[in-house]
């Protein structure tokens, strides 16, 4: 090497295009090596095993000023979200509530309508706007009346069955005696044999009784209670309860039924008041067509009587002289 080196006319040494091509004929038949015999992959290794403490040493600092950074603003994230989901975790649960709610009226006024399949020819469904349940009167105020066509003596329904009757109407409310009332009783009949009875209210909301079946009647546990339509009071068909006890004692005549009411008298909030389909009240149509119908015919004017003309004159008759006294008749 020491041939191919000069000096030029400043004394600096040349032969630097020797050696840069001498590094690179180098370099390249290392690769060419390295790629055919794979022999500088464990020095490789080596000097990376021996290097990884310095790489933790310098990149130490920089990780730990990220971490700590992240570590800030993620607890301040993190406290941003709680309190987003907190409050968008209250509004579903209000959402959930507010539909579950709507679930379930939505089914009750379902279950409302199917009870009248058949059998109604009409109904209204009314909200219970106050209660007055106590140990003598179980009553309920509904905000339907005389404006929407109920009438005292109007079978009430709920979903489950016989609610009540209508006790008194006012021109927006009315008042519903419930089956379970003391002084209500309604006509039965047991919907396995068609034996006819009465059930009587005890004011108990969860019980009624049949006071005038007798021992030997045929009547047993389990027996489904409906309404006979006798009466005309409720249409015939209608659930009551479900006879819950019978007690029969030798030495008395009558036995003691103990009826579980069929209707949620303690829980329904929609009640539907039915007009069977002999008592429904016309259409508006049927009505004002029933209204006219009824109304006052008004007078025709009538024509003047003819004028009498006057009678026309008639000939004189010819009269007969007389003869004159004592003459001679011939």
């Amino acid at each position: 090497m020491v041939a191919f080196r000069n000096t030029d006319a400043s004394g600096r040494t040349t032969g630097l295009l020797f050696r840069c091509i001498l590094y690179c004929l180098l370099a390249l038949g290392l690769i060419i090596f390295d790629k055919r015999y794979d022999h500088l992959g464990q020095i490789r290794r080596l000097l990376s095993i021996v290097a990884y403490p310095v790489q933790v040493a310098v990149a130490s600092p920089f990780e730990g000023w990220d971490w700590f950074r992240q570590s800030v603003s993620s607890r301040e994230t993190l406290r941003a979200d709680k309190a987003q989901l907190e409050g968008e975790l209250r509004l579903a649960n209000f959402r959930l509530q507010r539909y579950e709610a709507l679930e379930a009226e939505a089914q009750r006024l379902r279950a409302l309508r199917e009870n009248t399949v058949g059998v109604a020819n009409r109904f209204v469904i009314g909200d219970i706007m106050d209660l007055d349940i106590d140990a003598f009167r179980e009553r309920v105020l509904v905000d339907k009346g005389a404006h929407d066509g109920v009438f005292v003596g109007q079978a009430v329904l709920d979903a489950g069955g016989v609610f009540g009757q209508v006790a008194r109407v006012e021109q927006l409310t009315s008042e519903v005696i419930l089956v379970s009332d003391a002084a209500h009783a309604i006509p039965v009949q047991v919907n396995r044999n068609g034996l006819r009875t009465i059930a009587v209210g005890t004011g108990d909301t969860g019980h009624l009784k049949l006071p005038y079946l007798s021992t030997s009647a045929d009547v047993i546990a389990g027996d489904l209670l409906v309404t006979s339509g006798l009466g005309g009071g409720f249409p015939a068909g209608y659930p009551v309860g479900t006879v819950a006890e019978v007690k029969r004692d030798p030495a008395q005549s009558l036995a003691e039924v103990e009826v579980r009411p069929a209707a949620a008298l303690d829980r329904s909030r929609e009640l539907m008041f039915v007009w069977p389909k002999a008592d429904a009240p016309p259409s508006p149509a049927a009505q004002s067509a029933q209204a006219q119908a009824q109304a006052p015919a008004t007078p025709t004017p009538k024509a003047p009587p003819p004028k009498a003309q006057p009678p026309k004159p008639q000939p004189p008759k010819p009269q007969t002289p007389s003869p004159p006294q004592g003459a001679p008749k011939k």
